[in-house]
């Protein structure tokens, strides 16, 4: 016999041998397949593909989700008019989410997406949707932002320098002249951490819906203050964690529901960055002097000053705080405040916060029994007092898990968010990844059949992508974002900001609940606060749930 004829006969042999592993790999599939949670019937005809396709039919099939719903259009009625109080760095971010941006932002926004046609946030500002509002007045205490607010709220058109422009919004020097204002129903309060509880309880009672950035307060006092007084009133309150838009973390959401991770009892989450700018250090305006800025507004009235004093030294905080640190005029405390616990919530209330809500979105953990930090500055020595590193366990007891938050203003390494199951592991972020356990009891029949590989990515879901699929190689997983930018709906981006904003004024008119209103703004707070107090005084903090109390440890 040939070479060439024992090479035909090998390949006959050899194709009716695999014929027969495929018919009876088919049969056990699908016997295994019955047995996997929220599988359905699935077709037959699946099982004539390759393995490599069936593992990722499994997935697509075990990680189906409903269809996001597209954010209604605007529905008809009276222009909301809307106040803005604090038009710093995020001030503007949130005037731009609602439409409203100087024209010089939009001349330089037409100019990126005609050298870069893939820079398409020219081309989604001008088709988002116009939510029927007028800003009708602005507060900021330094000159040049309040004059660059007035511009972006006359920008009716959305055009650029050489556009046509509409009535210009009243300046306030005074938010509470803002507040007492008869043509204001609703206000956006972007002003630094000392004066969000503060700013957002006064506008309560002045009979104004509000939108407060997050922390959502500065101390732990205020914070059952403001819940008390919205819970009095039927205003509409959110705070902005726009991540509870985000698409990822709805996905994650379902997943988590679906108990496809299995007990979930470990939870790692992070921040890294490592720039000046992200550690704070942002720059000094040119026009920013004495003259122009109101500084005695800004640190706020002796009264207050002395309550939060006298907060801080019956909780043996007093050293890093103190009346030297507070009378002297300071651009670098005006710009860069989130670096001194004078005004700011560090790490804890400006990046934590972002952290916990969105996994509270996920999970609805709550306000942990326990928290423990430690860390310092470690890298930025410039006379900062909140820490430029930080580490802070939660203990959830009852829940039977533990959530990990870790953070570095000195290294940009990414890490996405992890939930740990006893079956399979997800990483989140501007992305999905799930990835089996080699332990996994739920999967352990689909783990013995080769329909899944433990150990590798299972499952991925990417953004804007019509289809969902698994993994079929390492090289299709990357580490994103948090997406706290952009979101997609039905493969459409959006504006994440924006449609926080948009919930927050279909709610004023539906009188609806929000995504993130004071029930959920007290968790982000108190968790917040335990874990900055268990930093300060160096013991772990517990809550009382019965009483609502923060206990030293």
């Amino acid at each position: 016999m040939s070479k060439i004829e024992n090479q035909e006969n090998e390949k006959k042999i050899n194709t009716e041998n695999t014929g027969q592993e495929i018919s009876k790999g088919r049969r056990e599939a699908l016997k295994t397949l019955a047995t996997v949670p929220v599988l359905g019937v699935m077709a037959y005809g699946v099982y004539k593909k390759t393995k490599k396709e069936r593992t990722n039919r499994l997935a697509a099939e075990m990680f189906h989700f409903q269809e996001m719903p597209t954010p209604a259009a605007v529905s008809g009625g009276e222009i909301i008019r809307i106040g803005v109080i604090g038009i710093g760095i995020r001030g503007i971010d949130l005037m731009q989410a609602i439409g409203f941006a100087t024209p010089e932002h939009l001349d330089e926004l037409k100019k990126e997406a005609q050298k870069n046609s893939k820079d398409t946030r020219y081309k989604d500002f001008m088709e988002q949707d116009d939510l029927q509002i007028k800003i009708t007045a602005v507060c900021d205490i330094f000159d040049t932002y309040a004059e660059r607010a007035i511009s972006a709220g006359a920008n009716i058109h959305r055009e650029g320098l050489n556009g046509k422009y509409g009535e210009k919004p009243r300046r306030y020097f005074n938010y509470k002249e803002l507040l007492a204002s008869s043509d204001v129903d609703a206000v956006i309060i972007a002003a630094p951490d000392h004066w969000h509880g503060t700013m957002a309880m006064d506008a309560i009672l002045a009979g104004k819906h509000v939108y407060v950035e997050k922390p959502m307060t500065w101390t732990v006092p205020e914070t059952y203050a403001l819940r008390e007084v919205v819970r009095n009133s039927k205003l509409t309150f959110q705070l902005g964690h726009q991540n509870r838009q985000i698409e990822t973390n709805k996905r994650g959401k379902e997943i988590i529901e679906k108990g496809l991770l299995g007990p979930i009892t470990l939870i790692e989450t992070s921040t890294n960055r490592n720039d000046p700018n992200g550690a704070w250090v942002y720059p000094i305006h040119a026009d920013a002097n004495p003259r122009t800025i109101d500084w005695k507004q800004f640190e706020g009235e002796p009264a207050r000053i002395k309550e939060y004093m006298d907060y801080m030294t019956s909780n043996g905080l007093a050293k890093y705080v103190g009346p030297d640190t507070r009378d002297k005029f300071s651009l670098e405390r005006f710009f860069r405040w989130r670096c001194w616990w004078d005004y700011s919530t560090g790490l804890s209330g400006d990046l934590l916060t972002h952290e916990f809500d969105a996994i509270n979105q996920m999970m609805n953990l709550g306000i942990p029994d326990s928290a423990t930090s430690s860390g310092g500055v470690y890298y930025f020595k410039d006379g900062r007092t909140v820490p430029d590193v930080l580490q802070t366990t939660f203990e959830y007891k009852k829940k039977n898990l533990a959530l990990l938050y870790s953070a570095t203003l000195a290294n940009q390494f990414n890490r996405p968010r992890k939930f740990m199951g006893h079956d399979a592991t997800m990483e989140i972020g501007n992305s999905i990844t799930v990835t089996v356990d080699p332990q996994s009891e739920q999967y352990k029949d689909q783990i013995d059949k080769g329909l899944i590989k433990p150990g590798k990515p299972f499952y991925s879901y990417t953004p804007g992508q019509k289809d969902l699929d698994a993994i079929s190689s390492a090289t299709q997983l990357y580490f994103a974002e948090r997406g706290l930018l952009y979101s997609y709906v039905n493969g459409k981006r959006f504006n994440t900001t924006f449609l926080h904003l948009k919930e927050w004024i279909d709610c004023i008119r539906s009188g609806e609940k929000t995504s993130c209103g004071i029930e959920e703004g007290f968790e982000e707070a108190i968790t917040a606060h335990m874990g900055t107090r268990a930093y300060l005084e160096g013991r772990t903090m517990y809550w009382d749930a019965g009483k609502e109390e923060i206990v030293r440890g």
